[in-house]
């Protein structure tokens, strides 16, 4: 039986991700604070769902704190480490930005060191769409220079793919990181756009709409986000012997066994269509709230997957419509 750490594992992705590998036979510790950046009782519900599995281990404990992550990693010697945990969120960097120091940087860190002290065949690691940040020519391919990230949030994800590729380099340490593409479905985050809006239409409150509307996103469905991490598992990069090796469009490094991968659904859909799918699949008209757009956000998201399908085989497809409505008939089954 194959062993994987899931850090973040009551979260959002964490505990999908969690799930499936479960489903397909794996030992899985979960590695989560549940901290109160939003409503703990979701977190709490994740993992009880979790704790129905004997395979099952969960660990409350930070990123942050001093040899928790080095100690479980030389205990357990994980097989794969897929690290899912940090702090989330383009708004809240903004203000607090100690927290992303706390956890997205000190974190990250002392992942990386226990890895290195304790290795393990494959390191997976959460990066974000907004790493691209000022870049306006999409589809955003994986091997274009990203260097003005537009939030502290996103910042601090860079810095995670930097910092990951100087590991990987100095010790051999396989990993890849992901660059997801505003995912949403069954047991999302209450601080995203889809969990406020249903909230919002159905107490009847206006919902906020940011750049008057005028905004596009790479909505990637949480099942489908979760079968690319399960797939990108068993495609380990290994170090090129030179960039000859390295095929076109793969952002694999040509010095480690490192490399960034999109994760979106390749269909950007505008804002205003997104919300027209909510009040379909509620049967609500919103009340429209429209602002200028935000501090640190972009207008537009666009995943090119090619080297994800490359590498897997597969791409991503569940329409906006369908999965707006699996998210809507949980919520109202989760809170009614």
């Amino acid at each position: 039986m194959k062993k994987a750490l899931v850090t973040g594992s009551a979260g959002f992705i964490g505990f999908h991700l969690s799930q499936k590998l479960l489903q397909e036979g794996f030992e899985v510790i979960g590695f989560d604070s549940h901290n109160d950046y939003y409503d703990v009782a979701l977190k709490e519900g994740r993992e009880q769902i979790l704790k129905q599995s004997p395979s099952f281990k969960p660990i409350r404990e930070k990123l942050e704190t001093p040899n928790a992550l080095r100690t479980l990693i030389g205990d357990e010697k994980p097989d794969v480490i897929v690290h899912l945990a940090g702090q989330a969120g383009v708004r809240y960097s903004i203000d607090n930005p100690q927290s992303y120091v706390e956890a997205n940087l000190i974190g990250v860190f002392n992942l990386l060191e226990a890895v290195r002290a304790t290795p393990c065949q494959h390191l997976l690691m959460a990066s974000t769409s907004s790493a691209y940040g000022a870049n306006s020519k999409m589809p955003y391919v994986e091997t274009v220079k990203a260097d003005h990230q537009m939030s502290f949030y996103a910042a601090t994800k860079k810095a995670n793919e930097a910092m990951a590729h100087s590991y990987a380099h100095l010790y051999d340490m396989p990993i890849t990181m992901f660059r997801f593409f505003t995912v949403y479905g069954p047991w999302g985050r209450p601080d995203m756009a889809l969990f406020k809006f249903t909230k919002a239409m159905l107490n009847g409150d206006p919902i906020d709409i940011y750049n008057h509307g005028k905004m596009m996103r790479d909505f990637s469905y949480i099942d489908d986000l979760v079968k690319g991490i399960r797939l990108l598992i068993d495609a380990v990069p290994q170090r090129p012997a030179s960039e000859a090796d390295i095929a076109e469009h793969d952002s694999l490094s040509p010095v480690a066994p490192w490399r960034v991968v999109n994760i979106g659904n390749a269909s950007p859909v505008q804002l205003m269509d997104f919300i027209t799918a909510l009040e379909d699949a509620l049967g609500v008209e919103a009340k429209k709230n429209f602002m200028p757009m935000q501090a640190g956000d972009v207008p537009a998201t666009w995943a090119d997957t090619t080297l994800l399908s490359s590498l897997t085989g597969y791409a991503p497809s569940t329409p906006v419509k369908e999965g707006v409505k699996r998210f809507v008939d949980w919520y109202r089954e989760f809170y009614t």
